[in-house]
């Protein structure tokens, strides 16, 4: 372990370049020497100039390991880098390290939202990269401690419990487990969850950055690491099917793709009703297997189906010719408050029509809703294309389509634990992401939450399947693997029979407890750090006396 001594800067304030200070005249008020105070600053930005570069181009690497690009060993090169820079720096110097290390990182993530604008891509790095500035504080804090990288990794743990949460209910884009959906750490979800995974994969690349370091505290960590990865691969992700089904799985397109992709009225209502009926007049032909069931995209019927009778008649017309239920996702308008829908799944039925729903319970702050609207609004005119806020659905999505009981989750709620743990707890067995991702089209971001679903598989043990107006539309098993799929702005349908399950993973069972207890042992190491950290300070200063 590296000396205090060759990791802090200097105790002086003074620099060498700066030359003698002249002393203060008499009956002069001494005041500092604002000239050598900036050469100091430019000095400490020269020292620090070389850790930055590498930060960023961590924080690149760490970008290139999530989806489109799916380079996931970089993963570990990223964490293993990020732990490298940080190691035995002061907190502040930690801090800064963090936060070249996110803001390059998230830029690069988040990239597809600059259809919305590249200010909205820097405003949300920034934001998103202040989360990796404290964690880069609280690894420079805790890296003294024994066995440092156990806590670091819960770190990783704690960084991401924060942001899955705050703020307006968080953003957890960017989590390490999302970038390991194809890789040997990809079966710990199925025991612990994506936290496990993030786990995994910081313990291992934390490893790697300490290697040059303490090697007993390295060579302990690292059998932990084996140990949890080892366990992970032992215990098999639990597949088989205590029953069927045949769906088929309806991407309609849409006219175009950006912030204009509705086009004219009608228009994606209609692409997905003509799908269905051609789907239905080749049954009639037998050239191919009537399905249980049909499943449509979110926003699907682009009009309120309640409200405009054209948009009604549209769906019951494609749903009786295919002859099976069919989940239509659409905007509903709120009954009582004006200015608010519902972005809902509808399970509409051939012979009865509309009936069970699913509203989605975790609308996109500035996507969806404008938080502050009346004040932003006057600052921010491009919330005014946000002309509705989305009222959030109370219940989870739990709908019975023909045979099949099957959980309906939302576009971005895949992205958000809780929420799908709690879809399968009440009884799921198969799930349905419901997504519109035409905003984004040709961006990477339908590939990095087509990833989501590939974890999300693997963490309950259950068949996923992921209807999108513009793709990517695709058929995940319950072992994470892609078994249909239809590119991005093609019109088509496939169809697939699914396993359904009853029996729950150990990630089911012990739900977010596994995230809590490393969190909360992430955050117990930062304390520990401070009480050694100070302690530290005080027998310096009694030996100098």
């Amino acid at each position: 372990m590296s000396s205090v001594s060759e990791t802090t800067e200097p105790a002086v304030s003074g620099d060498p370049s700066d030359g003698p200070v002249p002393p203060a005249e008499k009956g002069v008020t001494d005041v500092p020497h604002r000239p050598g105070r900036l050469r100091r600053l430019a000095a400490l930005a020269r020292r620090e100039a070389a850790r930055t570069a590498l930060a960023v181009v961590s924080g690149v690497a760490l970008a290139l390991a999530f989806p489109p690009y799916g380079l996931w060993p970089l993963s570990l090169v990223g964490v293993a880098a990020f732990a490298l820079l940080t190691r035995g720096r002061t907190v502040r110097q930690g801090a800064w390290t963090g936060f070249a290390f996110g803001l390059p990182f998230f830029v690069i993530l988040l990239k597809w939202l600059h259809v919305v604008g590249w200010d909205a891509v820097i405003g949300l790095s920034v934001a998103e990269a202040l989360f990796l500035m404290l964690l880069g504080a609280a690894l420079a804090g805790t890296s003294r401690l024994p066995a440092w990288p156990l806590w670091a990794a819960c770190l990783w743990v704690a960084e991401e419990w924060a942001r899955d949460r705050l703020p307006f209910g968080g953003f957890p884009w960017g989590r390490l487990a999302f970038a390991n959906t194809g890789s040997p750490f990809t079966p710990l979800a199925a025991l612990g969850g994506a936290p496990l995974v993030t786990f995994a994969v910081a313990l291992w690349g934390l490893r790697d950055g300490g290697r040059a370091r303490k090697a007993v505290t390295v060579m302990e960590c690292f059998g932990l690491a084996a140990a949890v990865t080892v366990a992970g691969a032992a215990v098999p992700v639990p597949t088989k099917a205590d029953d069927t089904v045949d769906i088929a799985v309806v991407q309609g397109n849409v006219q175009q793709p950006g912030m204009d992709f509705l086009g004219r009225p009608m228009k994606i209502l209609d692409n997905h009703a003509t799908a269905t009926e051609k789907l239905a007049a080749d049954i009639k032909a037998g050239k191919t297997r009537k399905p249980d069931l049909v499943i449509w995209p979110e926003n699907s019927s682009d009009l309120d189906p309640f409200q405009y009778p054209q948009a009604y008649d549209r769906i019951d017309e494609a749903v009786k010719a295919v002859g099976v239920p069919v989940l239509v996702g659409a905007l509903v308008d709120h009954p009582t408050k004006k200015g608010y829908v519902f972005n809902e799944g509808i399970v509409w039925d051939p012979k009865k029509g509309p009936g069970a729903s699913y509203t989605k319970q975790h609308p996109v702050p500035f996507g969806e809703y404008v938080p502050f609207r009346e004040q932003l609004s006057k600052i921010i005119t491009r919330f005014k294309r946000v002309p509705r806020n989305f009222y959030p659905g109370d219940h989870t999505g739990v709908l019975k389509l023909g045979p099949a009981r099957l959980g309906d989750v939302i576009c971005f709620e895949v992205a958000y634990d809780e929420i799908v743990h709690d879809t399968v707890d009440a009884g799921a067995r198969a799930l349905v992401i419901q997504t519109n991702n035409a905003t984004y089209g040709r961006t990477g971001q339908p590939e990095q939450q087509l990833a989501m679903s590939k974890l999300r598989a693997v963490e309950h043990g259950r068949a996923i399947v992921t209807a999108a107006t513009s793709g990517i539309s695709a058929v995940v098993a319950p072992d994470g693997a892609v078994t249909h799929q239809i590119p991005e702005f093609t019109h088509g349908v496939v169809s697939a029979r699914i396993p359904l399950r009853d029996e729950t993973t150990l990630a089911d069972r012990v739900g977010a407890a596994p995230e809590w207890v490393l969190a909360i042992v992430g955050f117990l190491s930062c304390a520990a750090g401070v009480v050694i950290g100070r302690r530290g300070r005080t027998e310096t200063e009694k030996g100098k006396q």
